[in-house]
């Protein structure tokens, strides 16, 4: 299954984001765990610099093992978030099409 994860920072948390980012980064790329990710990066303000959350779109077996996956992420266990959209995504747009006519 995939799932798109969509997390807004706390205010004034840009440098605890630096401080963890390689941790997080170390995390998001392991292989050994059930959880995949497949694409990823910071949310930025339109100026391409300005950090103000995370985007992962992630591959797993299940909800559960996603939101345990999210859960022991750097950057949930520093407390950056504020928030945390956890959304699941269909990978066949061409039959998810067809149940919409």
């Amino acid at each position: 299954m995939f799932f798109v994860v969509y997390a807004k920072d706390k205010p004034n948390m840009v440098q605890t984001r630096i401080d963890v980012r390689p941790v997080h980064r170390d995390y998001v790329t392991r292989l050994d765990l059930p959880v995949r990710r497949l694409m990823g990066g910071p949310l930025c303000e339109d100026d391409s610099e300005t950090m103000f959350g995370t985007f992962l779109f992630l591959e797993g077996p299940d909800r559960a093992a996603v939101e345990d996956f999210v859960a022991n992420d750097p950057y949930v266990k520093a407390g950056i978030f504020d928030s945390i959209e956890i959304t699941a995504v269909h990978k066949d747009i061409g039959k998810t099409a067809a149940k919409l006519r």
